[in-house]
């Protein structure tokens, strides 16, 4: 039972294609949790990205590998809200559901990059979501993250994260598996077995 008068916990909201995860995406969450003080943080993989070109791997893959990559981490979980829901996959409409979902006080937090932060004002529903969130985001060390100007006038909530060194992509890890080169130094071993096992990105 919670205690009167306990801090609100913590909860920090990662969305993103995850297609596939990786190593970058596992560090970059850990220095949130750690960095935050977060007790949980949701695991979001998109379900219909509009803002994507390509196609993206089936949901339940891309489901499954984030499961895998965050097993035994602490405070780590995967929501599939995002892919249970019909249309395109708006932030807004996320945090609203998992808010909803959520019994008692919490302080929220939305991990994004520089460039996502730059760009907040074009997300649907962005104004609400400043509301709802505080932006956690993540930057090169010693360089302050830069609103766009439209977003440097709206009062908003903001933590820095300093970005981990790492310059692993989602792009370079299925470029590599089309080539039939290995990713275990790239994805955890779980990853790549499951990619394997799968046949996935190998026909791109």
């Amino acid at each position: 039972m919670a205690l009167s008068g306990a801090a609100p916990r913590r909860i920090g909201i990662f969305g993103g294609s995850f297609d596939p995860v990786h190593h970058a995406h596992l560090a970059l969450a850990r220095v949130a949790r750690d960095h935050l003080g977060l007790d949980r943080l949701l695991w979001v993989p998109v379900g219909m990205a509009w803002h994507k070109a390509r196609v993206l791997a089936p949901a339940e893959h891309r489901v499954a590998m984030a499961k895998l990559a965050v097993e035994g981490e602490r405070g780590f979980e995967v929501s599939t809200c995002e892919v249970e829901r019909s249309g395109p996959s708006y932030t807004i409409e996320t945090v609203r559901e998992l808010q909803a979902r959520e019994p008692g006080p919490a302080q929220w937090l939305l991990v994004i990059g520089q460039d996502q932060y730059a760009g907040f004002d074009r997300w649907h529903g962005w104004t609400e979501l400043l509301q709802r969130v505080t932006l956690a985001v993540a930057g090169r060390a010693g360089v302050e993250p830069a609103p766009g100007a439209v977003l440097a006038g709206h009062p908003h909530a903001i933590e820095q994260l300093p970005l981990p060194a790492m310059s692993i992509s989602s792009t370079e890890v299925r470029s590599r598996v089309a080539r039939g080169e290995p990713v275990d130094a790239l994805v955890p071993g779980s990853v790549a077995r499951y990619i394997a096992q799968h046949r996935l990105y190998s026909n791109l």
